[in-house]
């Protein structure tokens, strides 16, 4: 089993090479050896405080036929088969930041419903999370918002949004930018991710509909 040691320019510097093909090779060969690094640390953990069996799920970009990838990913969901139907958790890189999320995508067939348990405790999960969590409503865009920027309504209606439109998305989490210096120390990162996982649980588990 091979130890994570952080990320470091190098990977960033992935998104600058031309070319599907020669993108990805250096997907494969520098990111994603970490990916399955990272994910063997975190996988056993995470399942216990969750209470469920969760799986790793490495980016393949097998639909890509012409544009190269301007991210890569892992995810961990609660199915072997796959992660984008299912709410799950995201690690990844752009060339500027490395994101952590628990991701709610716009293939999830039950994302009204979990749109409506978010609204009925709207109030609850804004004062529950991190004031420095960042939003996104769209996971193939870098745009966040820092959660403590929305107040009470704005939340609501991204929620709303979440709910209405289907193409919408949500994802909740961390950017860590690429010069911040725990990137580069695998156990403190996968300590921050952790923390991450851990301040996100609680919903996570909500929109499963499990019982904290």
């Amino acid at each position: 089993m091979t130890t994570f040691k952080g990320f470091h320019q190098e990977d960033f510097d992935t998104f600058t090479i031309d070319g599907l093909e020669e993108r990805m090779k250096a997907i494969q060969t520098r990111i994603q050896p970490k990916f399955q690094a990272l994910g063997d640390d975190l996988l056993p953990s995470l399942s216990v405080r969750s209470g469920l069996e969760m799986f790793l799920h490495i980016a393949k970009h097998a639909r890509r036929k012409v544009n190269p990838p301007v991210d890569t990913w892992m995810a961990v969901a609660n199915n072997k088969r796959g992660y984008k139907q299912h709410p799950h958790f995201q690690i990844g890189l752009f060339d500027d930041r490395v994101f952590i999320w628990l991701a709610f995508i716009y293939e999830l067939p039950n994302k009204g419903e979990i749109a409506g348990k978010f609204l009925k405790q709207a109030s609850d999960i804004k004062r529950r999370l991190p004031a420095d969590m960042l939003l996104s409503f769209d996971h193939m865009k870098k745009d966040a918002l820092k959660l403590s920027d929305l107040d009470e309504a704005q939340w609501k209606q991204g929620l709303e949004r979440f709910r209405d439109v289907k193409k919408a998305e949500l994802l909740i989490g961390r950017n860590i930018m690429k010069n911040d210096p725990v990137l580069q120390d695998g156990e403190k990162f996968t300590a921050l991710a952790n923390e991450t996982f851990d301040q996100l649980l609680p919903l996570y588990h909500l929109s499963l509909g499990i019982q904290n």
